[in-house]
């Protein structure tokens, strides 16, 4: 009998380079998980299918950064708002901007469409929301009491209400009916960066940088429940389409949790760094996550996940008897939401009033309109996508397949969820009364609350690794030290007369290697500071010198990072220097140094490549001009140095990843070169 091959519970489905410079939003498509929209510094809105490496449609018009995306529920629209404060709503299936809408202040935070009506909610860095009529392109109402920015606005499913998260570590509710605030929710103690209505019930939860996530009653106006020990800000959090459970984006891990009572069901590890946004198609959930131009697309089988103690589709239980459980199983534990009958309903309007601001369409706003295109990079995907295939609506999406799982890669893996840390036991109790090491409900042993009959599982035996070769590339981020592994301080599986590893031995070994590490740092300290005299006197070159002559690149790699931070330091002759250390940075072992590399290159090839092909194109002059001699030497130079540079270049843009990703870039700007 065959042996079915194991698949895995989390993987990475793709990255692609959003952007010619970097990524500063995005945001998933919510009914199909299969859209995800980008703004990048670059001013651009993206559109791409997920898994799929090509740009669809390219959205021009901002003049400024896109700080903020939304797609409306459908996926027909998109609205971006700019670092500037301007908003601009596009039409995907009409392929063309619909309007643009002036009033804030300051960059544009947050966004959000409503569910039924045509209207688009906006928090700025000017503490303001503000709600827009898309049809007559004005402004509907202001609401104030924010002291801080406005980090993220959601609308409750019946449309009747707005929730909002500021920076002054608040969360208000407003009734879009009245025009006025319903609630306030104070209790966090730092900023508060998402909410997320419960798609049924009264319930709302919010995620802040104090690492807690709390869920909110809407009826009594009063907190539920509040999860603490978070592994670092709460940035992204969603509640299941059924609303048996809320999933939080953490750093490198998804977690479940449950609100009444407080737990935590699962914890699956995916090394998806922070992630930006999730959204959940096919029993299956997708996050997305970016670093400088590039975006990271993540799956997590959720059919692997525990997420209740009780059969799927069923109302918000859990494994443990409630307090006060409900008189029937099926009933709500509180009041639901009660939608519009048809799409067609829209909301009551917004009663005017003084402070109501209304703008008739101008001729400013026609020629912002004008300017704005929306360019179609694919247009077979396009029209797959956004392109109606008769007169009825596409709403809702059609049911996309979901990504295959590929297997494991061996069996000691992120296969299996990753149980909640010591801490989290403390806090949540294991679900389904199981104890550490016993199989749980919807993990590959077991399936929803009835336990499956598992197969004895041969004696436990620590096997003996084969040694690993090291690798080509040392990551930035590890979760272990280079020539230390975790394993030696953690609890082996237990075996009949295994001795117990002793204290001694635990300490020598994180000695070991301890004073050759305290010898490094010294030196490297004390070079930093050679470095740093020179930098006090503004000198910048004879920095980068001196840095270069201590014949150290981690004190180069340290100089850099300053240095790309401000374009403005960079001259030719800094360049001149520069170079050569480069080129040993981009075959370096270590991920950090080839990040810093491919940085700075791509900095001087956008700042100084143009200037150096003029120069060195230009027809000699008349006479005798040093300092154009100083400078066209300068330019051959550099040139020679990029050429030796772009071979090698060339030879990485076929990696895969994040390093290829930076390379085929790099490669792409190095054309003019060849």
């Amino acid at each position: 009998m065959a042996t079915p091959v194991v698949t895995k519970t989390a993987w990475k489905l793709q990255e692609i380079v959003a952007h010619a410079s970097n990524v500063s939003s995005l945001v998933l498509g919510k009914a199909s998980g299969r859209l995800l929209a980008t703004g990048g510094d670059d001013c651009r809105v993206n559109l791409w299918s997920i898994n799929k490496p090509n740009c669809i449609m390219s959205l021009t018009g901002h003049t400024s950064p896109v700080e903020s995306v939304r797609l409306n529920t459908p996926e027909e629209l998109i609205v971006a708002g700019s670092q500037s404060g301007s908003i601009r709503v596009w039409d995907l299936e009409a392929a063309k901007i619909l309007r643009t809408l002036m009033g804030h202040k300051a960059n544009i935070c947050s966004l959000d469409f409503h569910p039924y009506g045509e209207f688009v909610a906006s928090g700025s860095q000017d503490t303001n929301i503000k709600l827009w009529d898309i049809r007559r392109k004005g402004c509907v109402f202001r609401y104030r009491g924010h002291t801080q920015a406005v980090r993220c606005l959601r609308f409750s499913p019946d449309g009747k209400w707005l929730a909002s998260a500021a920076d002054d570590h608040t969360v208000k509710l407003w009734d879009l009916t009245a025009g006025k605030m319903m609630s306030e929710f104070p209790g966090h103690t730092g900023p508060v960066n998402v909410v997320e209505f419960h798609p049924n019930e009264y319930l709302l939860a919010s995620g802040s940088s104090d690492r807690t996530i709390r869920f909110w009653d809407l009826e009594k106006f009063q907190v539920v429940s509040c999860i603490e020990g978070e592994p670092g800000p709460v940035r992204s959090v969603l509640f299941n389409p059924d609303g048996c459970c809320l999933y939080s984006g953490c750093q490198d891990s998804l977690r479940v949790y449950g609100w009444e009572p407080e737990r935590c069901f699962d914890v699956v590890l995916v090394s998806w760094g922070k992630v930006a946004d999730l959204a959940v198609c096919n029993d299956q959930l997708i996050g997305v996550a970016f670093s400088q131009s590039n975006v990271s697309s993540y799956v997590v089988d959720l059919t692997r996940v525990t997420r209740t103690g009780t059969v799927a589709q069923d109302p918000v239980q859990d494994s443990r008897p409630l307090a006060q459980q409900p008189a029937h199983p099926s009933a709500p534990l509180r009041r639901i939401y009660e939608r519009p009958g048809t799409a067609c309903s829209k909301p009551q309007r917004v009663k005017q009033n003084s402070e109501s601001e209304r703008r008739s369409p101008s001729s400013e706003d026609d020629r912002d309109e004008r300017e704005s295109r929306a360019e179609i990079q694919n247009a077979e995907e396009y029209n797959e996508i956004f392109q109606p295939k008769n007169s009825i609506s596409r709403t809702p999406p059609r049911r996309s397949e979901p990504f295959p799982a590929p297997p494991e890669d061996d069996m000691v893996s992120a296969k299996e969820v990753a149980k909640p840390s010591p801490t989290m036991d403390s806090q949540f109790p294991v679900p389904n009364g199981g104890q550490r090491g016993q199989p749980r409900a919807g993990s590959p042993l077991s399936s929803g609350p009835h336990q499956l009959e598992v197969p004895p599982r041969p004696p436990a035996v620590t096997p003996t690794p084969a040694p690993k070769a090291e690798p080509a590339i040392i990551p930035a981020t590890r979760n272990e030290p280079i020539g230390l592994k975790a394993s030696d301080f953690l609890p082996a599986v237990k075996i009949p007369q295994q001795a117990e590893l002793v204290d001694e031995d635990a300490m020598s070994q994180i000695r070991k290697g301890h004073d050759t590490m305290c010898v490094v740092l010294t030196s490297r300290h004390k070079n930093l500071d050679t470095v740093r005299a020179v930098w006090t006197t503004g000198d910048i070159k004879t920095s980068v010198d001196s840095a270069v002559a201590i014949n150290d690149l981690s004190v180069v790699v340290d100089l850099l990072n300053i240095v790309n931070q401000k374009a403005s330091l960079w001259k030719l002759d800094l360049c001149t220097t520069v170079l050569p250390q480069i080129e040993k940075l981009l075959q370096s072992k270590y991920e950090s140094y080839v990040q810093t590399g491919c940085t700075s290159l791509k900095l001087i090839l956008q700042r100084f490549l143009p200037l150096i092909t003029d120069i060195l194109a230009a027809p000699p002059s008349v006479g005798v001009d040093i300092s154009r001699e100083e400078r066209l030497h300068k330019c051959r130079l550099c040139y020679k140095q990029l050429k030796s540079i772009s071979g090698l270049v060339k030879s990485k843009s076929g990696l895969s990843g994040r390093h290829g990703s930076a390379f085929r870039e790099l490669h792409l700007l190095m054309a003019s070169l060849d």
